[in-house]
């Protein structure tokens, strides 16, 4: 299997909601190139092109450099890019080109870099002559020419193939979560299979989506204002406790004193996915020092939101990363330490104060 590159960036943001995008495998039989050989091969292409200083050579690579960009970018089947007119497929002021036979068109966005050199094209003296036929290349000498530029890149010659870009631009908008009816309409897929052909879970990834789903229902059904999601780093243990150490998708190091009974019922290992919630009354938020913090326990936040009665407040801040963190202090408190919004803080808890939960 063809793993996963993409990291889930929103997990790195805080947001622990599982996108099914960023874990399906390719299948072994849907050649390919990920998002580093994707880079290279442009970057082999755009060298290629300016490796040659005569006017011929010139047009006609700065055409084929072109032409690849579109491939590459839309997905687009080669003999769809062949046919375009760029005096009426393209509408650069809105960054799209139209694509397919009239009744089945479609319009395919297009990134803003990939207008400028189009435009460069299109505007220059190279396309004297050429109106409307600036795309018209033989496809023999394209094929040929991309699978040079793969094998000059060190890829496997059959991955410059015009196909394999169309592939390549499927999986790496599925890997970015866009919908499977939007990358088929942008493909123009007629097939309802989509999914199948180019996504496929292995027995791991369909134990890690169900673990995950049945974690962050089990936050969802707490009481708890604050709950946190990760895996085990280390397990330490006396003859009565155990001390928890697990680690969130942001990179929170959070701790929990628990008996050894619990330990053994609930399996914690490392590795093993938990979920720990702390009741708001037992989180203590005081301004955060300069030099930030080194205690176990301590999220620094910026204060977002308070609410106070004459006795009691709540105060909500939110981490870097996006972590949300809610305390209930004396309202006396709250103007003491100047925990105003915006205010920078720490919300401290004890490893006691953590109840874990496993799946």
């Amino acid at each position: 299997m063809v793993k996963k590159v993409k990291q889930n960036q929103d997990a790195k943001a805080g947001n622990t909601k599982l996108a099914t995008s960023d874990v399906f495998d390719v299948p072994e039989n849907i050649l390919h190139l990920d998002s580093r050989e994707l880079i290279l091969l442009e970057e082999g292409f755009r060298d290629w092109k300016q490796r040659t200083k005569r006017a011929d050579y010139v047009r006609s690579r700065t055409r084929t450099f072109c032409l690849f960009l579109v491939l590459r970018h839309t997905g687009a089947r080669l003999g769809e890019i062949l046919r375009l007119d760029e005096r009426r497929d393209f509408d650069l002021a809105r960054a799209v080109v139209y694509l397919g036979r009239e009744g089945g068109q479609r319009e395919v966005p297009l990134p803003q870099s990939v207008c400028r050199e189009l435009r460069a094209l299109i505007d220059s003296p190279m396309s004297s002559g050429l109106e409307g036929e600036i795309f018209n290349l033989d496809p023999g000498y394209v094929r040929r020419i991309f699978y040079e530029r793969a094998a000059e890149c060190g890829l496997e010659k059959k991955k410059g193939a015009p196909s394999v870009l169309r592939r390549s631009r499927a999986v790496e908008m599925l890997r970015n979560g866009v919908p499977l009816g939007v990358v088929r309409k942008v493909l123009g897929h007629s097939s309802t299979d989509l999914a199948a052909v180019y996504q496929n879970w292995s027995a791991c990834d369909v134990s890690n989506i169900v673990r995950r789903m049945a974690l962050e229902e089990n936050s969802l059904k707490s009481s708890a204002r604050n709950t946190f999601i990760g895996h085990v780093r280390s397990v330490k243990r006396d003859g009565i406790l155990a001390d928890v150490e697990f680690e969130t998708a942001e990179g929170l190091i959070i701790s929990s004193v628990i008996t050894l009974e619990s330990l053994y019922k609930l399996g914690l290992e490392p590795g093993v996915s938990v979920s720990a919630t702390v009741k708001a009354p037992l989180v203590a938020v005081r301004p955060l020092k300069e030099h930030g913090t080194s205690s176990r326990n301590c999220v620094p936040a910026k204060v977002i939101s308070q609410k106070h009665t004459e006795v009691l407040a709540e105060v909500v801040g939110e981490s870097a990363g996006g972590t949300q963190m809610c305390a209930l202090v004396t309202s006396w408190s709250v103007e003491e330490e100047g925990l105003s919004v915006g205010a920078e803080v720490e919300f401290c808890f004890k490893a006691l104060s953590v109840v874990l939960h496993a799946v």
